[in-house]
């Protein structure tokens, strides 16, 4: 048996560049993982072929979830000729905007690897996970890192000073593909200076990673559901150093100095009842590959 955590994502800034010819979008964000994570299991078993469950949502468990498709792509590549049992304990929020799918899927290119011995390098599952999902390069390290091209040009950056989140979604899915359809990339009037972040990354100045937080998916997404921006202004109103819509959102988080204040957050953000998930977290180091 072989268990693999997968550790959601948000994004501490996210720059759109251009819309490339091929349709996908080049950005440049710097992505940081985060204390909640789904679990997946992963067991040998005698029948050929995937036996995938779920656990803790309603999601298909065919072809058409990313962690069946990582399997069978791995599966295939390698001529494994047994069988396999998957169970995936679900608790990242779905449709989110904090990478939840493509972590999952990632865990199962890290996970059939080590069960079947099949002998690729971090390097190597990154490439195969690209095709499935541009976050999943990402994903299969996790940490502090600078990602760049559609996703997959990955640099670590050095991790952020000790601090707390609230990280709170609203009760709505929000489409990747909408947000991005819907991106006006050769219009943007701001821009995060993700440079300046890396470099108050490697000074570990808190202050300068927030003051520099932006995410340019907001101009559209905020648009369509403005409980994001009220989200912000109340984790800010709250004592939050900074807020800020994670991906294409609805997630939002912030960033705060002390547990207390933190927590304290959270209970008023509960109380108003304006998102179905909160958390009170921090950030991780990424995943130790075999674990």
């Amino acid at each position: 048996m072989v268990k693999q955590k997968a550790y959601a994502k948000i994004n501490l800034g996210l720059d759109v560049l251009r819309r490339r010819p091929d349709g996908y979008h080049e950005v440049k964000m710097i992505m940081q993982t985060v204390d909640i994570c789904d679990e997946l299991t992963f067991e040998k078993r005698e029948e050929p072929g995937i036996g995938f469950q779920i656990e803790g949502a309603d999601l298909p468990a065919d072809e058409n979830n990313l962690v069946y498709r990582a399997a069978a792509l791995l599966m295939e590549k390698r001529q494994i000729r047994e069988g396999v049992s998957i169970t995936l304990q679900k608790r990242i929020p779905i449709a989110a905007g904090m990478a939840g799918g493509s972590a999952d899927a990632a865990a199962a290119l890290r996970g059939l690897n080590d069960l079947f011995g099949m002998g690729y390098s971090v390097e190597e599952l990154q490439e195969i996970g690209v095709t499935l999902g541009a976050d999943i390069p990402y994903c299969i390290q996790g940490g502090t890192m600078l990602s760049e091209g559609i996703g997959e040009i990955l640099t670590p950056l050095s991790v952020p000073p000790a601090c707390h989140l609230v990280i709170a979604k609203p009760d709505i899915g929000v489409s990747t593909a909408f947000v991005y359809g819907h991106l006006q990339a050769d219009r943007l009037s701001f821009h995060p200076d993700i440079d300046g972040m890396a470099a108050a990354l490697a000074a570990g100045d808190l202050k300068g990673i927030t003051d520099r937080m932006g995410n340019v998916l907001e101009t559209v997404t905020v648009k369509e559901y403005p409980i994001i921006d009220r989200l912000k202004q109340m984790m800010c109103d709250l004592g939050a150093e900074n807020a800020l819509m994670s991906g294409s959102g609805p997630t939002v988080f912030g960033i705060y100095q002390e547990k207390q204040t933190a927590e304290k957050a959270a209970a008023a953000i509960r109380e108003e009842e304006p998102a179905s998930a909160i958390f009170v977290t921090r950030f991780v180091k990424g995943v130790v590959y075999g674990s």
